[in-house]
């Protein structure tokens, strides 16, 4: 135990002392991004998109100035910087004496608070830092419900779980180079101040834009080809889906396929737990697929986020970090990669347990952020989910899955199989009642099917834009 005081203390102050150094200019790199990124009523996070190409024809004189101040500034501040990953579109904005210098206080607090100190820091490949932490020092346990305690103990699988054949956990990439995090840590990606500046505001970093996901048409930008049961209590499910790398076509759209358990109603009551893979380049600045979580328990307003990056999940594993890239993944008309979840209610304590793969826990979500979720769930949904912002009047040609209709079927579309729920008696059993419904089929489109295989699966998916999908 002193051991492990000593190495927190020295990763205390090497983290010290690499926030010092990460600073440095920041001030003045802020003032330029942050004019063109004010926090914005969640009205203008709707119309944003409409706006950005009449901005940049507007401001050309004013850009010119800009590309040159910012040759300058990265030229003598010692802080690695990409045009790339700001290249906001936003329209050109003015503060307040003082204003520049509140935001980035504001901004340096936020990260200071939701990147913990690590016992080890991995490079990965990407260009992801993932940070070693001890488990009981991650975000969730800022939670008041939680200060003081440690991760919970794994609790019983369901019945008719088969935990043989257990895949490798090494589908991330920054695990490929053999490191790993200690025993006692989980590894948690670190969050820049570039990733903040991405989203709209601090409040909104990390969150999903409030929407509502009945199955309907009236979904404000987001659409779904989903497989979906309800009518019964539901304390858990699993599935396995291909993994795909789809083509996002705007920095504020994103391409996801993911389980949804969820309880309440659709209004501002709704409790959802989600895991699954997403491209999402606002929050993670690239396009690669990435591993994550979500939740939230009023319908996306003030509670929850994706991934760690609020109290919430409670990780248990040291080997696989929620929110870093996923590989390999599947290819058109080659080979597939698939992973399986299960999200299933611990009987004795309540909470709602996330696992990969066939054994490997990843971890929980403590009953107590919960509702209705603190009893069970009302529906359970699979599938896929686009943002199609129309930013040039037209639908957008971010790919759902493969990119592909689910007519082409294995090796060239999307997949979820072996559809399975799990009971009150805490037993994996088929789906009854699947149903599967597409918002735009001409779009992205979704086929249902059984076999002795597969069990319940579907093919879903597409290109988005297309001549029937104008």
């Amino acid at each position: 135990m002193d051991l492990v005081g000593a190495l927190l203390q020295l990763a205390n102050f090497n983290l010290d002392d690499q926030r010092i150094r990460q600073f440095q200019c920041t001030q003045t790199q802020t003032v330029l991004l942050l004019q063109q990124q004010e926090d914005s009523e969640e009205e203008e996070e709707e119309t944003r998109h409409h706006h950005t190409s009449s901005s940049n024809m507007d401001y050309s004189p004013i850009i010119s100035i800009l590309v040159f101040f910012l040759f300058f500034v990265i030229s003598v501040c010692p802080v690695a910087y990409s045009l790339e990953s700001h290249n906001f579109n936003q329209p050109n904005q003015t503060f307040k004496p003082g204003e520049e210098s509140q935001k980035l206080k504001m901004i340096r607090a936020h990260l200071m608070k939701i990147n913990k100190p690590a016992l080890k820091t991995i490079q990965s490949p990407d260009g992801d830092t993932i940070d070693c932490v001890l488990s009981h020092h991650q975000p969730a346990f800022d939670h008041p419900k939680l200060k003081g305690k440690k991760p919970l103990d794994p609790p019983e699988r369901p019945k008719g779980h088969d935990p043989t054949g257990i895949l490798s956990e090494d589908f991330q990439l920054w695990s490929m180079s053999g490191e790993s995090c200690p025993e006692g840590t989980v590894p948690i990606r670190r969050t820049s101040e570039q990733d903040i500046l991405r989203a709209s505001s601090i409040r909104r970093f990390a969150r999903k834009l409030r929407r509502p996901i009945r199955r309907d048409s009236s979904n404000n930008g987001h659409e779904h080809a989903v497989g979906f049961v309800t009518g019964n209590q539901y304390y858990g499910a699993k599935a396995s889906l291909n993994v795909w790398a789809p083509r996002v076509a705007s920095q504020y759209e994103f391409s996801l396929s993911q389980m949804w358990v969820i309880a309440g109603s659709f209004n501002d009551d709704l409790n959802t737990i989600e895991a699954g893979w997403q491209v999402s380049p606002e929050l993670y600045g690239d396009n690669y697929p990435r591993f994550f979580t979500y939740w939230t328990t009023d319908a996306y307003q003030a509670t929850g986020c994706y991934n760690l990056l609020c109290s919430g999940f409670v990780q248990t594993n040291n080997r696989i970090a929620i929110g870093a890239a996923i590989s390999p993944t599947s290819s058109y008309n080659g080979g597939q990669f698939d992973i399986s979840l299960l999200i299933w209610k611990d009987p004795k304590h309540g909470n709602w347990w996330l696992e990969f793969g066939s054994g490997v826990l990843v971890g929980y979500w403590p009953s107590f952020l919960f509702t209705h979720l603190r009893n069970s769930a009302s529906m359970v949904q699979f599938g896929g989910e686009v943002v199609n912002s129309r930013v040039s009047g037209f639908h957008t040609s971010t790919q759902m899955g493969s990119g592909h209709f689910a007519g082409e079927g294995f090796g060239k579309a999307s997949y979820f199989r072996n559809l399975q729920v799990v009971d009150w008696d805490n037993s994996l059993i088929p789906l009854s009642n699947l149903r599967v419904l597409a918002d735009h089929p001409n779009c992205y489109d979704i086929q249902g099917g059984i076999n002795r295989v597969w069990g319940n699966y579907f093919y879903y998916g597409g290109p988005g834009r297309n001549s029937r999908c104008p």
